[in-house]
């Protein structure tokens, strides 16, 4: 038999063809297991965004009921002063109730008085009127047709959140509120805007007043100190482990350590600010400051651990290159390993900040869950963050607040969207320069 023929036999017998159809089976099996765990994440995540933004797009209208305000100075300014304290003090809901009466025809009892003004956001539109007449004094005695913004049950109610076939005791507004609501809408005098209180006011007790303003910039101070401490100790700890530290058993046990903490749970870092940044040096609950700190500790590991990889990604050949002409390890680190590893480095310390923004555990522990009406100005101010304020919107109940939690959470997503993307687009522009 020649060798052509054994060949043949081997590789061509039975045995071998249902080898390799079954090889090439296993191969087609894992093809589509791994084509359908791609088309699972992807389906979830679709119905992820779909839901958010089926349930959190109405959040950034609002509806506005038009009324036409006299600021009568016998109710807003009866001793006559005219100084911003006593505008003040003035009985905004009073004229209010007023101009409700006149647009709906309404002579009503005491009953029918708190139905109208639940109509409205009083506290909105009494502090909405207040700031405009203190602004201009002028306005007192005149009339004038403002858009006063509805409360959060007519909001829902207009934004078909709220059925109006649901049982008058199973809703939060009453069979003559909707003919109220339907009858000023039939005429054109409710209109929906853009919702920009969202955007520019801070927490609230009513859901139609509420806003992330204050949380955002709470979120900005945290991610500023964060990156301020954590950043530089983060990639100098890496440079240092990686390239001048001498191989000891110390130096391994560090080594080991950084990687434990990457895996750590957040609640930990939290837990260790709180017994050491406010029980033992005492700084203020609710601070930035801290905040920061904690979250600094929580993003280190992860720094260290990204450019130790893009470090060890350079090839060994251009410290050696560096080394071979002159150039001190020093230099040979930072004016050419470096700046080749520098893409690395920054893609890594942008994913671990965008990270920390969504963590809120470790903020929890530290006291971060104030109810803040003011947007903070200092560090060292009683802050919150947008994390936090949407576990604190999410343990209300009402549709309202399940709208703008819902709304909080895509804003969080679009900014960390974001910072991924620029991510990948700096890592991109840097490797092109190379």
């Amino acid at each position: 038999m020649s060798s052509s023929d054994v060949s043949y036999s081997v590789h061509n017998s039975p045995a071998a063809l249902q080898r390799l159809r079954k090889r090439k089976a296993k191969e087609t099996r894992f093809r589509m297991y791994g084509r359908a765990a791609i088309g699972f994440a992807m389906l979830s995540l679709l119905w992820l965004i779909l839901s958010l933004v089926s349930t959190g797009y109405s959040a950034f209208t609002q509806n506005f009921i038009t009324l036409d305000i006299t600021f009568e100075a016998s109710v807003l300014d009866p001793k006559g002063e005219n100084t911003p304290e006593a505008l003040r003090r003035g009985d905004y809901q009073n004229i209010i109730n007023t101009a409700l009466q006149k647009r709906l025809l309404q002579t009503a009892t005491q009953s029918n008085n708190r139905e109208l003004l639940s109509l409205v956001s009083v506290s909105g539109a009494a502090q909405g009127l207040r700031n405009r007449l203190t602004q201009d004094p002028t306005l007192l005695g005149e009339t004038l047709t403002i858009g006063v913004p509805t409360s959060d049950e007519v909001d829902q109610f207009l934004k078909g959140n709220i059925k109006k076939d649901t049982p008058e005791i199973r809703r939060k507004i009453s069979n003559a509120q909707i003919i109220w609501v339907e009858t000023l809408n039939k005429n054109g005098q409710i209109m929906s805007k853009f919702n920009t209180a969202f955007f520019t006011g801070t927490d609230s007790q009513d859901a139609e007043l509420a806003g992330i303003a204050g949380a955002m910039i709470g979120s900005l101070m945290l991610l500023s100190i964060a990156f301020i401490i954590a950043v530089p100790i983060g990639i100098g700890a890496a440079i240092y482990l990686d390239e001048f530290a001498p191989k000891t058993r110390w130096t391994d046990m560090i080594e080991i350590n950084i990687n434990n903490l990457a895996a750590v749970p957040s609640v930990i870092f939290g837990l260790l600010g709180l017994a050491f940044f406010l029980n033992f040096i005492g700084l203020p609950r609710s601070a930035p400051l801290v905040g920061g700190m904690v979250l600094a500790l929580r993003a280190f590991p992860t720094i260290t651990i990204a450019t130790r990889g893009a470090l060890r990604a350079v090839p060994p050949s251009i410290t050696e290159g560096a080394l071979s002409v002159g150039a001190s390890h020093v230099q040979a680190v930072f004016h050419h390993k470096l700046p080749l590893a520098a893409p690395g480095i920054l893609t890594g310390t942008i994913i671990s900040m965008a990270l920390i923004l969504g963590e809120t555990a470790p903020l929890l522990m530290i006291g971060m869950v104030a109810f803040m009406t003011e947007i903070p100005t200092s560090i060292l101010e009683p802050a919150t963050a947008l994390p936090v304020q949407i576990f604190l919107w999410s343990d209300s109940a009402e549709r309202a607040w399940t709208e703008r939690t819902a709304a909080a959470v895509i804003i969080l997503l679009c900014i960390l969207m974001t910072m991924n993307a620029f991510a990948i687009w700096l890592r991109y522009r840097l490797e092109q320069r190379r």
